[in-house]
C-alpha cells in the first residue's frame, strides 16, 4: 500500500531520494548536469510529497512558487524498482491538489529530452508542451510543460 505524506524539504527521506535522483540525472545529463543542478536546490521548499511503501520512502516530488499564480513542479523521482506502478502519477496528482488548495492556477515544469518516461508521465497527466521558460529558454535538451490547475469550488455559507 502506498501512503503519500505532505512535508517540506527538511524531510530526511526526501533529501535521500533527491540524492538518488541527482545521481541518475548526472548520468542522463552528462556534461550538462552542473547547469541544471544549480536550479534544483532543495533548501526551503515548503511543499514536498513523499510516497511510502510499507513505511519505506519510494518516491517524491515538490512544488514551489514560480509567480503569483504559478507553481513549478520540482524533484519528481521514484525508485527504479517501484516504477510502472502509478506512484509518480499519484505524487503528481497530490501536488496538483496542494497547488489548488494554495489557490495557484497553473503548474509548470522542466524535464529533459533524455527522460522520455517523465515526458510520458506528464503528457498522461494532461500537461502540454510550452515554449521553454526562464533559465531553460535556449536549452535544446529541455522540454517545458504546463497544466491548468483545477480548483475545487468552495461552498458559500
Amino acid at each position: 500500500m502506498i501512503e503519500l505524506i505532505r512535508t517540506d524539504s527538511a524531510n530526511q527521506d526526501f533529501a535521500e531520494l533527491v540524492s538518488l535522483l541527482d545521481a541518475d540525472l548526472h548520468v542522463r545529463d552528462g556534461d550538462d548536469h552542473s547547469f541544471f543542478a544549480q536550479f534544483n536546490k532543495i533548501s526551503a521548499i515548503r511543499h514536498v510529497v513523499v510516497a511510502y511503501y510499507d513505511e519505506v520512502p519510494v518516491g517524491c516530488g515538490a512544488i514551489k512558487a514560480y509567480s503569483q499564480d504559478t507553481m513549478e513542479v520540482k524533484r519528481m523521482f521514484v525508485l527504479p524498482e517501484f516504477r510502472g506502478q502509478g506512484i509518480a502519477g499519484r505524487i503528481l496528482a497530490e501536488l496538483e491538489r496542494w497547488a489548488a488548495e494554495l489557490e495557484f492556477s497553473t503548474l509548470i515544469l522542466e524535464t529533459g529530452k533524455a527522460q522520455p518516461e517523465a515526458i510520458r508521465l506528464y503528457t498522461k497527466s494532461d500537461f502540454k508542451v510550452i515554449p521553454n521558460f526562464g533559465q531553460y529558454e535556449n536549452i535544446e535538451s529541455s522540454v517545458c510543460m504546463q497544466k491548468e490547475v483545477k480548483r475545487e469550488k468552495v461552498a458559500q455559507l
